[in-house]
């Protein structure tokens, strides 16, 4: 799909509402974008010269300075440089701060407030704030002064340990999913604290972190553990409640299947003609095949490897058994079902002309969201922005710049 930049003044859920976001890398960007992606004009506060870490990371580029990794965590965003040290920058925040209904920040918990920029004191400024903090282990506790990283907070909530295939060395998920998960928890608490205030008038503190957004998603593994007393151990593909529920091999590679309930065990039996399994006292019940999980899919292995994927994939399918292909990312991202879905976008960029992007998750029929900004250079608004204040008589004119960048 061809992304034009859209109408700024579009009807989506968010117009109106200002986000500051000074936030870098992954979990406080993929936040602000969302809100962004929702209408909200979203301001990126960045260090002079050298701006979010990520502008400069992952080990390929496309044609501008700027990484692909930046550029897929913060379109519909500008940029202002700020050097929160310095008072006249300082100064710029505050007045932004008085304009602002949330701001967003991922530093080490006590630098906010050391900066100036904590939340007793912006709250003073504007009572109406939506203030939230991003970190590793979240703003108290014995842990709260550890460096935050997604592969960090995966090994200490436990989901490290019950990733990967039995005996193997420890496996991190693929995915980043303490980091995104706990933009996806912040954004949650942030909308969530926007309709509190339309009820109180006041904004609050929000406190998010990647070890809980780790343990927040661990639903069957924490069940697991408080109904049997035993730490889950590593399962490779398969499901901690069902079973079978896992990649399984045909003659011509892996597919995955969904035999997620009895009904659907029975059809899947019907289609492998296995039926005598159902007799067996080991896979009688969901509970059974559970706990045999290992045995089961010894049973199934040869008559599985007599078909290729395709075939096993169909005929599953035509029965009403949940089944699918594994396709890498480019597969994945090639299909017509994801083009259909428009997932793949692509983003004009003043440096890169264009970029490949992945589309909105989630659909809005009546207020579609729009990319309305590329991903900003390095404060490439920041004289736009300063007009802003001083139009509104909260910034001096003669300190538009403050300092050099």
């Amino acid at each position: 799909m061809d992304t034009s930049i859209q109408n700024e003044h579009a009807h989506l859920p968010l117009a109106g509402i200002r986000v500051l976001d000074i936030t870098q890398v992954m979990a406080g960007p993929f936040c602000c974008m969302l809100l962004g992606d929702m209408g909200a004009d979203v301001i990126k506060i960045e260090p002079p010269k050298v701006g979010d870490s990520t502008r400069h990371s992952m080990g390929f580029r496309l044609k501008g300075e700027d990484s692909p990794g930046f550029l897929a965590l913060n379109r519909n965003k500008r940029s202002i440089a700020l050097d929160l040290k310095n008072p006249a920058d300082r100064d710029v925040l505050y007045a932004l701060v008085k304009t602002a209904d949330v701001l967003v920040e991922n530093a080490r918990p006590g630098v906010a407030a050391r900066l100036g920029m904590g939340y007793e004191t912006l709250a003073e400024m504007n009572p109406r704030l939506v203030y939230a903090s991003i970190s590793g282990f979240g703003q108290t506790g014995p842990w709260a002064q550890r460096p935050g990283f997604d592969l960090i907070a995966q090994a200490m909530s436990g989901a490290l340990s019950a990733t990967g295939l039995p005996g193997s060395e420890p496996v991190k998920n693929g995915i980043p999913v303490a980091d995104l998960g706990a933009g996806l928890f912040a954004t949650y608490g942030i909308l969530s604290a926007l309709m509190g205030r339309e009820k109180s008038g006041r904004g609050q503190f929000i406190d998010a972190s990647l070890l809980e957004a780790a343990l927040g998603l661990s639903v069957w593994e924490t069940t697991e553990l408080w109904g049997t007393g035993k730490s889950p151990q590593p399962i490779g593909s398969a499901n901690r409640m069902s079973a079978p529920y896992q990649a399984v091999q045909a003659s011509d590679g892996y597919f995955v299947i969904g035999a997620a309930n009895q009904k659907l065990w029975l059809t899947f039996l019907d289609v492998v003609k296995r039926p005598e399994l159902n007799s067996d006292p080991r896979f009688s019940t969901n509970a059974l095949r559970v706990t045999n999980r290992v045995e089961l899919i010894e049973e199934l292995r040869p008559t599985l490897a007599q078909r290729t994927v395709h075939a096993w994939v169909e005929a599953l399918l035509a029965a009403g058994v949940p089944a699918g292909p594994i396709y890498n990312y480019e597969q994945a991202l090639a299909s017509d079902h994801v083009a259909a879905r428009e997932m793949v976008m692509n983003i004009p960029h003043p440096v890169e002309g264009s970029f490949r992007a992945l589309g909105f998750p989630v659909k809005m029929r009546g207020t579609p969201q729009q990319v309305r900004h590329a991903p900003p250079l390095l404060d490439q608004h920041g004289d736009e922005i300063r007009r802003e204040l001083s139009e509104k008589g909260l910034l001096q004119s003669s300190g538009q710049k403050a300092v050099a960048r």
